[in-house]
């Protein structure tokens, strides 16, 4: 488990076990229906303080092959659904929480602090795959893509 490559499912843990929960598993549902079609960029929504964080921890607990989340999912809605196993910890996911990047940048460019950031994790895990430099981020995901056929899911 990593901070932003596969950060587990502790996040989505603790909101299940707080007294206000309330199950939005619904939406890995219409997810799901979006994964390997065109449409397959979603951006999620909501005003300030409306679950923002917590339903991206719930999606990158559910996608993310770092974790083991079947049983955090027992009972919530997503669990009958006829995808549910179909999509369940089977993908590498990207984890990015940018207000934390725009505090921690400091002087330097945010988005420049946030590539270098992720492309240390995926050195550490992928690093047999990079024998010659890639220029950023999206250069070393294609690179990753077209040696492994690995999907990433961002959160």
């Amino acid at each position: 488990m990593g901070i932003y490559l596969n950060p587990g499912n502790e996040g989505f843990r603790e909101s299940i076990r707080s007294r206000i929960y309330v199950d939005k598993t619904g939406l890995i549902a219409c997810t799901n229906e979006l994964i390997c079609t065109k449409e397959k960029f979603i951006c999620v929504s909501r005003p300030r303080r409306f679950g923002k964080s917590m339903a991206l921890e719930m999606l990158a607990a559910y996608y993310s092959c770092g974790c083991d989340s079947r049983e955090l999912f027992s009972g919530l809605a997503i669990e009958r659904d006829t995808g549910f196993l179909e999509h369940l910890n089977k993908y590498d996911v990207i984890f990015l929480n940018i207000q934390q990047f725009l505090i921690e940048s400091k002087q330097e460019k945010v988005t420049d602090y946030l590539e270098r950031q992720v492309l240390e994790e995926l050195y550490e895990d992928y690093g047999d795959f990079f024998k010659s430099p890639v220029s950023g981020m999206a250069g070393a995901l294609r690179k990753l893509y077209a040696k492994t056929g690995k999907k990433f899911i961002w959160c």
